[in-house]
């Protein structure tokens, strides 16, 4: 008897102490990912390659951007109450094209200058959000598309508010692509004419898989597990929950994916496995030679008109 009482002891002890051991691994790579105040040296090096997941970044569309006469701070209040923050610029000629450019992670509407300026030359009124937990918004965890795509809803909504007749584009790069991914999923107004997803993942899980084994060349199993129950209590979604592909088996809208063919961060296959799972309209373009979000930096020819030409196919 005492053998046996010796051994469920032992045996609890151990059942504990691989509780409490997953349970530090799960808050450990949850605050890595997804607690926006924890350095993310790790995953980019420096905080200026954490800036560039919406790619590239010039000084003079950002003045451009808070230099323009028309420039001003929305906001508006989420569906679990984060006051979320946009940069809008009406253009100068009267239009009811719009566009919703959508940053990466880590990043913030501001670096989304660039792709917004070549929309509003194109007479394309801009809204520029910054995604939860980013920039000027608030939010205690980063939302990775998932909880996103239900603020990008309310940007759409915002815009249609002020013009019912208005067409919608979206555009997102990286976590911004993932983003719209999702909300292309839901109900979403006729009002969006179509989507431009620039380097996004297929899943939150698939990304954060990737990212163990290339960064810490560790196993999904049972880090990943631990992590997204750890994911559920603190932020609200399990990571499997957060899922582009699922999204895109039910979308309506049309769908142009960019991808660079030397992406290592949001791996280059993931394109052709979102698109061949869209049920809606789409196509692909490939960049070759661009990396993560370099795009529209390694052929800005291509790339804006590929852009124009897929957009222009259903905004009159």
């Amino acid at each position: 008897m005492k053998k046996k009482k010796l051994l469920g002891i032992s045996l609890g002890i151990i059942a504990v102490i691989i509780v409490i051991s997953l349970s530090l691994i799960g808050n450990y790579f949850y605050n890595l990912a997804l607690n926006p105040t924890t350095p993310k040296d790790i995953v980019f090096g420096t905080p200026e390659e954490a800036a560039t997941t919406s790619g590239q970044v010039l000084d003079s569309d950002i003045s451009w951007l808070l230099n323009h006469s028309n420039y001003t701070d929305e906001y508006i209040t989420s569906s679990d109450n984060l006051k979320l923050h946009s940069y809008q610029i009406k253009n100068e000629t009267s239009s009811d094209k719009w566009v919703i450019t959508v940053h990466g992670y880590t990043s913030e509407g501001i670096n989304m200058s660039s792709y917004a300026k070549k929309y509003y030359d194109n007479g394309y009124n801009v809204l520029i959000p910054d995604l939860r937990a980013h920039g000027l918004s608030e939010g205690d965890y980063i939302g990775m598309g998932w909880d996103d795509r239900l603020d990008i809803i309310s940007w759409i909504n915002y815009i249609l508010n002020e013009e019912p007749n208005a067409e919608i584009i979206l555009h997102g790069v990286s976590m911004g692509a993932a983003t719209v991914l999702m909300t292309s999923g839901e109900e979403i107004p006729s009002n969006v004419k179509a989507i431009v997803a620039d380097c996004g993942y297929t899943s939150v899980w698939d990304e954060f898989a990737y990212q163990l084994d290339d960064l810490f060349s560790l196993p999904e199993f049972p880090i990943l597990n631990v992590s997204s129950i750890v994911a559920k209590i603190r932020a609200g979604y399990f990571l499997g929950e957060a899922s582009s592909i699922d999204q895109v088996k039910k979308s309506k809208t049309p769908i142009l994916y960019i991808h660079g063919d030397q992406d290592d961060f949001v791996p280059y296959y993931m394109m052709e496995e979102l698109y061949n799972a869209t049920s809606s309209e789409k196509e692909m373009l490939t960049i070759k030679g661009a990396e993560h979000a370099k795009a529209s930096e390694v052929d800005p020819e291509t790339y804006w008109t590929s852009v124009n030409n897929f957009i222009n196919k259903y905004i009159k």
